[in-house]
């Protein structure tokens, strides 16, 4: 097991600024044009694939980081650049990781290099889990996959929605429910490959904030996948089901479920997403301030502008702390014993939210408009207090936890 420690290696500082380079020079510079448009930034993606950035090469590099704070380090690093862009250049790892944690290597062999592409043609992929009625109550998701054992085909049919990269996917990784009966245990995930008759794409959405990155409905109408779509065969998720309906009929031994296990391992590197944010705004305030001159002399020297930069600075960091720490726990086995990983991405989300909202202050009149980027990026901070588990989620996860796992309303 890794110490935890602050400081990063010498691979981590050259990785780094690798990625820093990479926002400052790619991203950056297209993040006003692509948040216009509304769309998909192929041409940013493609650059991202041929240095490397884009690829399950990369993102596993990161992820195995014994410290644990690869992703976390790059998360922040490439949403320091523009978070649209950056959710659009990681938004399939959602995907690729669904697959590494529930497939089998033959699926991760086949399906995992499908999702990327090359260079040269480059692919996106899409983790299709929230519904209309089941966003955070996943025990009430009604997309159904039904086993014909005649044909060895699994049919679905539902309506997922919010799917980063929903309908433009080359593959997209769908949860369904397989036993109605047994609430959030009776899910399977799904691999729809390519030209999947059935598959559509519903409402692309027109948001607030992270306009780059396609989000959209998912619809489902009668999709005929083959068994072997079904990530960890047919084999393991019966004796999952029979395991299920057996501590059923004991009496219902409360079993943490593993789709929110792995969401409470994964916050902290959301959280990241969300320093790289607040850090954005708070170097665009702090430079605005020394420069911006009123009444003789720079901004900064007053005050109520001083503190608020000091606070913003303060929190940045607190939420950093937390993140790192989190991702070290994550990667060496420790369990969260006060929902660490709900307690870095709720800070740090929070903090993002209000970073942004105070670089607008102190730009003034400046920072509501496009002309100034801290505008574009409170709209985008909005998010990350509402996916992956709403701020009002983790606040229950964390009070749970806290009270012994009692039921808290």
């Amino acid at each position: 097991m890794a110490e935890f420690t602050m400081e990063l290696n010498d691979e981590q500082k050259e990785v780094r600024d690798w990625l820093h380079g990479f926002a400052a020079d790619v991203i950056r510079p297209a993040a006003a044009e692509w948040d216009e448009r509304e769309e998909t930034p192929w041409p940013v993606i493609q650059e991202a694939a041929k240095v490397g950035i884009y690829s399950l090469d990369f993102y596993a590099q990161q992820y195995f980081d014994s410290t644990g704070l690869g992703i976390p380090m790059a998360m922040e690093e490439l949403f320091w650049g523009d978070a649209g862009i950056a959710l659009s250049i990681v938004g399939t790892g959602l995907a690729a990781v669904g697959v590494l944690a529930n497939g089998t290597e033959e699926q991760i062999g086949t399906w995992i290099p499908q999702m990327y592409g090359d260079a040269n043609d480059v692919k996106v992929a899409a983790f299709c889990s929230s519904e209309p009625d089941a966003g955070s109550d996943v025990a009430s998701m009604r997309t159904r996959a039904v086993y014909d054992e005649a044909k060895d085909e699994w049919v679905l049919n539902g309506t997922k929605t919010w799917a980063t990269n929903g309908g433009i996917a080359n593959v997209h990784v769908v949860v369904a429910v397989v036993d109605p009966d047994l609430g959030s245990k009776g899910h399977a995930s799904f691999i729809v490959p390519p030209g999947t008759p059935g598959l559509g794409q519903g409402q692309k959405f027109k948001k607030h904030g992270i306009r780059a990155s396609h989000t959209a409905e998912v619809v489902l109408d009668d999709v005929r996948v083959p068994g072997s779509c079904l990530l960890g065969g047919k084999e393991k998720l019966d004796e999952r089901l029979a395991r299920a309906r057996e501590r059923a009929r004991a009496g219902g031994e409360r079993v943490k479920n593993a789709a929110m296990a792995t969401f409470e391992a994964s916050r902290p590197a959301v959280g990241a997403m969300a320093v790289g944010t607040a850090r954005a705004a708070y170097e665009v305030a702090l430079d605005y301030a020394v420069t911006r001159e009123q009444f003789g002399r720079p901004i900064i020297d007053n005050q109520g502008v001083a503190f608020q930069l000091a606070d913003m600075r303060t929190s940045i960091d607190a939420a950093r702390l937390l993140v790192w720490r989190a991702s070290w726990m994550a990667i060496n086995g420790k369990p969260f014993t006060a929902a660490e990983g709900s307690m870095s991405k709720l800070f740090a989300s929070e903090t993002a939210k209000k970073v942004t909202a105070q670089a607008i202050q102190i730009l003034g009149g400046n920072g509501y408009t496009r002309e100034y980027p801290v505008e574009r990026m409170h709209r985008d901070a909005a998010i990350y207090t509402i996916f992956e588990g709403t701020s009002e989620i983790q606040r229950l996860v964390i009070a749970r936890t806290l009270a012994g796992g009692v039921a808290i309303r």
